[in-house]
């Protein structure tokens, strides 16, 4: 038995069913719908989960577990255009509930009035730790951390400024 050669209007069938299976297998390779946030059992309508509480000073906690506060303080200074003001990075900490007289804090400019390259700051907290801020274009991004007091109960080596406003 002989076959003759498809006709145009066989191949144009073909070439029909040959696109439409290509989509729809390309179809279920695609992603879906994002997920979304499970629907509230009252109303069915999707919700939003809690934001965090903020973090709050603990006065009778430790240091480590005064560390968050301390770090969302800085990470917000240093959000702001008082980024390099060491005052700023005391008056929100002082606006948290630590104690100023506690603190001290590095100068602000150089000795020859220029910004400086790395601002320190820190809460004496108990007989022994320190809450101790480092900010600054030399750091990068804020770093915070508990250590260990230094002599005579001091957080910071070297000069300090006073804080007295």
């Amino acid at each position: 038995m002989l076959r003759r050669p498809p006709t145009s209007a066989a191949r144009s069938v073909g070439s029909v069913a040959l696109a439409a299976t290509l989509a729809l297998l390309l179809a279920s390779c695609s992603p879906g719908p994002a997920p979304s946030a499970p629907p509230s059992e009252a109303t069915g309508v999707p919700t939003a989960s809690p934001a965090p509480e903020p973090a709050t000073i603990k006065p009778d906690g430790t240091a480590e577990e005064n560390l968050p506060v301390f770090t969302a303080v800085t990470a917000q200074v240093w959000a702001s255009e008082q980024r390099g003001s060491g005052r700023a990075y005391i008056d929100a900490l002082v606006a948290a509930g630590f104690d100023r007289s506690m603190m001290q804090v590095t100068q602000d400019q150089t000795t020859v009035g220029n910004p400086v390259e790395s601002l320190q700051f820190s809460v004496r907290w108990g007989e022994d730790k320190c809450l101790v801020g480092q900010v600054g274009p030399s750091t990068g991004e804020p770093v915070t951390a508990v250590m260990d007091q230094l002599a005579e109960g001091r957080c910071l080596i070297g000069a300090t400024r006073p804080i007295d406003w």
